[in-house]
């Protein structure tokens, strides 16, 4: 076992690990240390914790010190010169008339290196753009090209809940979202109300996920024909949250529905899930996935 903190770089970004090096360090606390960037000021996400070396790929680097006033002074400078990149960036494309838009420009944190993070349709020859850039910056520059989810996690913004983007406000990390998920939570397939501002699914349909599947192995499917309190029947609706179903009855009068909890139900024959968006396109929703 090796005793870890954990570091983050921006507001809201991956948590990295790295040695203590004895240091008594509290959550918030600002520190320098060496990543494959090169120095870089980064804050205390994880206060110190054992973690098993073989999780490790790689040897983990101690942090070089703790954060001075004259550090954070350089780190507010640099916040000044990125507003300063990023206009003269701004007018170099325009200059070289290039069909891209500039999200946000970086300076790591010894001015080794600037980044700046753009998006475009598909790729841009940058290369004179670069030139222009280290005529005037005279360090090493780095443009990158970024997905429109890393766009909506950089701006920000508020999203159709009225709270602020889950990606600018606690997701470190982008997960997989599936038309699936959609589909399995009875949400409508209207893209305009499934998606985020980006454009592609929104990232709290992960939340509850793994709560519908398990719900769903647990009800029966529509057409199942199940054993009741009250005798035979077949399954005729479903509500997966409140654990209901509703079921029309083989005996007593013709079309005799009644509802029981998903618990007193035994499947004597499942069915096969209905595809109830069998007239939706979902070649063209899988675009919203990503």
């Amino acid at each position: 076992m090796t005793k870890v903190i954990g570091i983050r770089f921006k507001s809201v970004g991956k948590i990295y690990y790295f040695d203590p090096d004895g240091k008594e360090l509290s959550l918030h606390d600002g520190v320098i240390v060496e990543t494959a960037r090169g120095t870089e000021y980064g804050e205390v996400a994880m206060t110190e914790k054992e973690i098993d070396e073989s999780k490790f790929s790689i040897p983990i680097k101690k942090i070089i010190r703790v954060a001075t006033d004259a550090d954070r002074k350089t780190l507010e400078e640099n916040k000044k010169k990125e507003e300063e990149a990023y206009n003269i960036c701004m007018s170099k494309i325009r200059a070289n008339k290039l069909e891209m838009n500039l999200i946000d420009v970086e300076y790591t944190f010894d001015r080794s290196k600037i980044l700046f993070y753009f998006t475009a349709d598909g790729r841009v020859d940058f290369r004179q753009l670069v030139k222009d850039l280290a005529s005037v910056f005279r360090t090493r520059i780095e443009l990158r090209q970024i997905g429109v989810r890393d766009e909506a996690k950089m701006r920000g913004g508020l999203g159709i809940c009225g709270r602020p983007l889950c990606c600018s406000l606690f997701l470190g990390d982008f997960e997989p979202v599936s038309i699936k998920m959609a589909k399995e939570q009875s949400l409508s397939l209207n893209p305009t109300k499934i998606s985020g501002t980006c454009g592609r699914l929104m990232c709290c349909l992960k939340y509850e996920q793994d709560a519908y599947e398990a719900l769903i192995r647990e009800t029966p499917n529509v057409g199942a024909i199940v054993e009741t309190p009250s005798g035979r029947g077949t399954v005729v609706s479903t509500s997966l949250l409140k654990g209901l179903a509703q079921v029309r009855m083989d005996s007593g009068a013709e079309n005799t529905i009644s509802e029981f909890k998903v618990a007193d139900l035994t499947v004597i024959k499942d069915s096969v899930r209905r595809n109830q968006d069998a007239d939706i396109d979902l070649a063209a929703l899988k675009e919203l996935e990503g």
